[in-house]
């Protein structure tokens, strides 16, 4: 559909001037007068030069090299947003501030584009809709919330402290998972420069001597030598592993059974079940304290849980609120949560302060975390500890043995 350049008036007499997709310039004016706008002029804009698929050529190099906007940039925008908001900045003033402010060219042009769509009558959720890879459907949600109720200011200042939040338990289980993911990338290191450069070595001495070898030494020797003979094999067959691993949880069934295996692992699934609750009950707290309805609240916490498998629990939930049950009886059906979790959730439904009951069930299982991740090294040492022994004895008999038996042998004689 082409795109028309346009000025228009709106009704206090300013002009404001943006761009539109319609099907002809009659469109344009119509839509333009929808929304209360009045058409001055309206011009084609410059056509492109565009590939087989319709798509401009620039506009797709310009994607695949372009900066991505993370989410230190949509912290920043948010804090800035409810700090010039609340001073009384007009919306589309404080867009213009942000993006000649901004040092980063691609946020720079959605804050742009987000600014046209204003002037062109839009609301703010429709025009963040449009980036979808860069504001998430929570985000979107909570600012039409915020445009719903007139307490924009509020609504921005909540979203910051929600990404800083998310940022923080993101960063904490990163963290917990590196340390074990670091050791066993180690030992599978070592294991192969023993497999390839040690064995090797101490074959040769043993096939020199004719001595008969034990059990252990010929499964270590065959082993060896199998990895040595067919190692670009088995380095390609775990390089398609890891890809093919990768597409299967971009799957929504492979995300959904990989997640719920996770929980199940020891230590770790802990710390994962307990940061997936600490985002379920500050999500939906934040939600609900702005006035969104529990079943949107819901659909909303689902999306910012981290992992597939409550996210379906969490959609079990809401279809039972939709059908009239409470959502503490929803909750436990669901058996994700925790005895802590279902006794607060019921005392907020009996008292109506469940928002402010459901943030602190947040910032418990957010001290959880910190401290789960604290105690981490000690408790996953023990298992390193015994899984490290036991690597190093097997190594250990399957090499020395035959040394030993032929010393024996030679003392004998």
């Amino acid at each position: 559909m082409p795109t028309f350049s346009y000025k228009a008036r709106n009704t206090r007499g300013e002009l404001l001037s943006g761009r539109l997709e319609g099907a002809s310039e009659a469109s344009v004016a119509d839509e333009l007068l929808r929304s209360g706008l009045t058409p001055v002029d309206i011009t084609g804009a410059v056509a492109k030069t565009t590939g087989e698929g319709g798509r401009d050529v620039g506009q797709v190099f310009g994607q695949l090299f372009a900066e991505k906007v993370g989410e230190a940039d949509l912290m920043l925008f948010s804090r800035q947003m409810a700090s010039l908001l609340k001073a009384g900045v007009p919306i589309l003033r404080a867009l213009a501030s942000l993006a000649e402010s901004s040092a980063h060219k691609a946020f720079q042009a959605i804050l742009l584009d987000l600014r046209e769509g204003l002037s062109a009558g839009r609301e703010l959720s429709v025009c963040l809709r449009k980036h979808p890879a860069v504001f998430q459907a929570f985000f979107v949600n909570m600012v039409r919330v915020g445009e719903t109720t007139g307490r924009l200011d509020e609504v921005f200042m909540r979203l910051f402290h929600h990404l800083e939040f998310e940022r923080e338990m993101r960063e904490r289980v990163k963290g917990a998972l590196r340390y074990p993911s670091f050791v066993i990338a180690a030992l599978a290191i070592a294991l192969g420069v023993i497999n390839v450069l040690v064995i090797p070595a101490f074959a040769k001495v043993y096939k020199s001597s004719n001595a008969e070898l034990p059990m252990m030494t010929k499964v270590l020797i065959g082993f060896s030598d199998f990895t040595v003979a067919w190692w670009p094999f088995i380095l390609g067959g775990l390089v398609l592993a890891g890809i093919a691993l990768r597409l299967w949880l971009r799957t929504t069934e492979g995300r959904y059974r990989w997640d719920k295996h996770l929980l199940r692992v020891p230590i770790v699934g802990k710390i994962v079940h307990k940061a997936a609750l600490a985002r379920f009950a500050k999500g939906l707290g934040m939600t609900y304290q702005s006035g969104v309805p529990i079943v949107q609240g819901l659909t909303n916490a689902a999306q910012v849980v981290g992992n597939a498998f409550i996210a379906s629990r969490i959609e079990q939930m809401r279809d039972g609120v939709e059908r009239g049950e409470s959502l503490t009886r929803t909750a436990a059906t669901t058996a994700v949560f925790t005895p802590v979790v279902l006794q607060m959730m019921a005392v907020g439904e009996e008292t109506g302060e469940l928002d402010r009951l459901l943030i602190e069930i947040g910032e418990l299982y957010q001290r959880d975390v910190e401290y789960e991740i604290r105690t981490l090294s000690e408790q996953i040492e023990p298992i390193l500890i015994a899984g490290l022994g036991g690597i190093v004895l097997v190594v250990a008999l399957g090499v020395f043995l035959p040394i030993w038996d032929l010393g024996a042998t030679m003392t004998r004689k």
